[in-house]
């Protein structure tokens, strides 16, 4: 395989040189933005064979490191300072040419989200072969033979068949997969990781930071691992960087750093990571009853002639109750039924079997006409605050628009979504705003306060903090904790992350494969998990043998949410 790596990784010195070095980094962010840099003066080292974690909230300059290091920074940024070495080779000032020759071969980068990363209309064996083709001079032959041969490093099950399929036809562990594939074919010196679990489910989660672990050891390789969760550090870091509003707040072994953090950011990061210890909070048994399901059910029918389709049970015999006041949640994995239960609550899509009675009354067989008044009844908090609100409305108007169809008052609707956005700890003033013009914990702030609006009995999250900083996230739970006591609501959590669910749940269902598989108090169910699949959950959640949670997040100086 003509893969030699070129000259000047500091063998000629004596020395083996890191497998990264940066050195004073600044990179310009342009005029108007709210800060001055994206970032501003890191130093650190990745050693060949370590792991070292970047940590940070959104915003700290994470990605803007990794894509200063393999040349992708956008026009809108440019470097102004600092210098960047790869394995002894000074790349700061590398043409275009060198970094396109330097990327796969030396360095290489696996990126969040797989499905916008791969190309949807090539295959992914195709994809994997590219990396070949374009730095390596083997024949057809042997590139076939490396394709199958680095699938089989990443544990890929059914080696021809991921090779053959296409992005949209593997699961979001499995594109990862793909991409940790393409990323190492080569046996790059350094691999930069930029949140490559962050959209995982726990179990999934767990099996590709092990398998990075895994590779890393056996090939020598420099990782540097951009997260914003402290959970994901304590899995798999050697040595951690904190970063805070572009610049790095302290870079220590991992052991030390957990030991005794010294920053105050650093301290806040890791008591926002939720601890797996369940809340404990009495319960009024006789509390009304506004959610039941009995027997419900959704099944899909595969596409082909009628007397060929297949049938999918996305759900099937889910029997839930919620009392007010209450919060119940479902916990499982991607594709395990959760959403589909929630979507079939609200009625966004038609159950198959079984009853859906929202206060005493059936509303699984009503028709659309039928179902409009009880819309108000029952909101959803989506996972997504990014594509909750239409971009073009003023977030007021958003907000009112539920109630204005529901014959309140322009007058009256406005000056409920004040006192909506007040009970949010948002500025009234933010009424007059676009969607954009927000970070992402505050439109999700924004969407709370457009599903309250409505006055419901029922308020659905569905994942609606999986997308946020755990920081972020922390503020979100606690906010809608506060909410369903101060409105004495009820509440369906949807959630992948039992360490969410443990902080908000009084009670929890765990599904799997479309059945409840585990049903009861949330702290007996963490306490004593009967269903091999629950006790796997809990396994799976990252760094369960670190202690988080001790003090609850407070939002930092310079940090504001409102």
């Amino acid at each position: 395989m003509n893969t030699t790596r070129p000259s000047g990784d500091g063998a000629a010195a004596g020395v083996r040189a890191p497998a990264l070095a940066v050195r004073g980094l600044r990179v310009a962010l342009p005029t108007g933005a709210d800060r001055a840099a994206a970032v501003d003066g890191p130093d650190f080292e990745v050693a060949r064979g370590e792991v070292l974690c970047l940590v940070g909230e959104s915003g700290s300059g994470k990605s803007v490191i990794a894509q200063a290091v393999m040349g992708l920074l956008p026009k809108t940024l440019a470097r102004t300072a600092g210098r960047i070495t790869l394995a002894g080779e000074d790349i700061t000032e590398a043409t275009p040419q060198r970094l396109a020759e330097l990327r796969c071969v030396r360095m290489s980068m696996i990126f969040q989200e797989p499905m916008t990363a791969l190309n949807p209309v090539m295959r992914c064996g195709q994809q994997i072969d590219e990396v070949l083709r374009y730095h390596t001079t083997l024949d057809g032959a042997a590139r076939r033979a490396r394709v199958r041969e680095v699938i089989d490093e990443v544990r890929l099950p059914d080696p021809q068949r991921v090779v053959d399929s296409y992005p949209h036809q593997l699961s979001g562990g499995q594109r990862q997969r793909i991409m940790i594939a393409m990323a190492l074919v080569l046996d790059p010196l350094l691999l930069i990781a930029d949140e490559p679990t962050t959209a995982l489910d726990v179990t999934t989660q767990k099996q590709i930071l092990s398998l990075i672990r895994d590779l890393q050891r056996d090939h020598g390789t420099g990782v540097l691992f951009i997260t914003h969760d402290f959970g994901v550090v304590a899995e798999i870091a050697d040595r951690v960087a904190v970063m805070r509003a572009g610049r790095m707040v302290e870079c220590r072994p991992a052991a030390d750093l957990f030991a005794a953090p010294a920053h105050e950011y650093t301290r806040m990061l890791i008591d926002a990571v939720p601890g797996l210890t369940p809340r404990t909070r009495t319960l009024d048994p006789d509390a009304p009853v506004v959610l039941q399901t009995k027997a419900l059910g959704k099944t899909y029918l595969g596409a082909g002639l009628p007397w060929r389709r297949h049938q999918v049970h996305a759900a099937a015999s889910v029997d839930l109750e919620i009392r007010r006041g209450q919060t119940l949640g479902i916990v499982g994995e991607s594709g395990s039924g959760k959403s589909t239960v929630a979507r079939c609550i609200a009625r966004l899509i038609d159950p198959t079997t079984g009853s859906i009675l929202l206060s005493g009354e059936d509303i699984a067989t009503r028709s659309r006409s039928q179902l409009r008044p009880m819309r108000r009844r029952v909101q959803v908090v989506f996972q997504d605050p990014y594509r909750s609100l239409n971009p073009r409305r003023r977030v007021g108007e958003s907000i009112i628009e539920g109630p204005l169809n529901f014959g309140t008052s322009r007058a009256e609707a406005l000056a409920r979504a004040r006192r909506l956005l007040e009970l949010v700890r948002m500025d009234p003033k933010a009424l007059d705003r676009y969607p954009h013009q927000f970070s992402g914990g505050q439109r999700q702030r924004l969407c709370i306060a457009r599903a309250l609006a409505m006055e419901p009995d029922l308020l659905i999250a569905d994942e609606a903090v999986s997308a946020l900083d755990v920081s972020v996230q922390a503020q979100v739970l606690r906010l809608l904790d506060e909410i369903r006591e101060e409105l004495d609501l009820a509440m369906l959590f949807i959630t992948h992350d039992l360490r969410v669910a443990a902080q908000v749940c009084d009670r929890i269902a765990v599904m799997s494969r479309g059945r409840v598989v585990e049903y009861g108090d949330t702290a007996t169910v963490f306490a004593s998990p009967r269903d091999p699949y629950t006790q796997a959950l809990l396994a799976a959640a990252p760094g369960r043998n670190q202690r988080f949670g001790a003090r609850a997040a407070q939002v930092m100086p310079g940090d504001a949410t409102a």
